[in-house]
């Protein structure tokens, strides 16, 4: 586990030392008295990889707020799953929070899980979310989205495109294009992002839908060709480029996105801090271009909104999975 720096600012301190001094004591609430010690984030995914750059910068910043040091504990395995069990038998005393991405959606829909996604959790914030790009290998016969879903059309089963690993989220998401798009794609798991990107650069795959910051590279080189980003709007990384939306999918999104959950049963007026705290994180400056570095917009939701979306997002999810027929062995 590693713990997230806390900076302290001396002047600021001393103002409220000074502050302090004049004011008269009251009992102190259990937001004030919040956090007594170092608060865990438990990061449902090994180090190293999207979701874990995005929790650690923002804990970077909560860890300032708080006046207490956050401390990443990344516990991987089984889609995220062991982490988020772990998240969700923690005490509700906001010492425990845990971060999830686009997946804690998704696997409702995919497996028997052992917490209820909504009802074990509190939903603080919703903090980012990133684009994926819809990519080909530069000898498929296509230059746009109508072209490919053309040429897909005349070659039904025939184009393969690589996932990172059955039920992951690049795989949800080209099941989601293939019913839009009524097409007919074979999609072959991989065991990672890393093997996904370099089946596709070999041309041994025809295709992906993947992250930006893990195929813009490939894009700008021409290594891959970009046909269109997931998101409604198009992307300031890539001059130019339509929307799957544009593109003769209208309405179509398919987006990754990062929040922060704390075990049910944690006090409002500690949940109401974090939330409140959060929102001022992501108004940083320094905090949007440490997100931008990683591909990351943020994108604040409170709570309730957070809550809401969760709900629409699991039930959009599992309607997928049923008319994709996917079954995970």
């Amino acid at each position: 586990m590693n713990v997230f720096r806390l900076r302290r600012r001396g002047a600021t301190c001393s103002a409220l030392l000074a502050l302090a001094a004049t004011v008269v004591p009251v009992p102190a609430s259990a937001a004030d008295a919040y956090p007594s010690r170092a608060v865990r984030m438990i990061i449902p995914f090994a180090a190293g990889g999207g979701a874990d750059a995005v929790a650690r910068l923002l804990g970077n910043g909560l860890a300032e707020r708080l006046g207490q040091p956050v401390i990443a504990d990344n516990r991987s395995g089984a889609g995220g799953i062991i982490g988020v069990e772990a998240g969700a038998r923690a005490a509700p005393d906001g010492q425990t929070l845990t971060f999830v991405p686009s997946s804690f959606t998704m696997q409702p829909a995919l497996r028997k899980l052992p917490y209820d996604p909504l009802r074990s959790f509190v939903p603080i914030a919703r903090v980012g979310k990133g684009e994926y790009v819809l990519a080909i290998n530069p000898s498929v016969p296509a230059k746009t989205v109508k072209e490919f879903i053309a040429h897909a059309k005349r070659n039904p089963g025939k184009l393969l495109f690589a996932t990172a690993g059955a039920g992951s989220t690049a795989h949800l998401f080209i099941e989601l294009f293939k019913l839009r798009a009524g097409i007919d794609l074979t999609v072959v798991h991989f065991k990672g992002g890393g093997q996904q990107v370099t089946d596709v650069l070999g041309g041994h795959t025809h295709g992906t839908m993947l992250s930006l910051p893990a195929v813009r590279p490939h894009i700008l080189s021409g290594d891959l060709r970009g046909l269109a980003t997931a998101s409604l709007e198009r992307s300031p990384a890539f001059d130019g480029m339509p929307t799957l939306h544009e593109s003769g999918l209208p309405g179509f999104e398919a987006i990754v996105w990062w929040g922060v959950l704390a075990p049910a049963g944690t006090p409002v007026s500690i949940t109401g801090r974090l939330e409140r705290e959060m929102k001022a994180v992501l108004s940083l400056a320094e905090t949007r271009k440490a997100f931008a570095s990683q591909g990351v917009e943020p994108d604040f939701q409170d709570g309730a909104t957070f809550r809401a979306f969760l709900a629409k997002e699991i039930a959009a999810w599992t309607e997928v999975v049923k008319k994709a027929g996917i079954e995970l062995q």
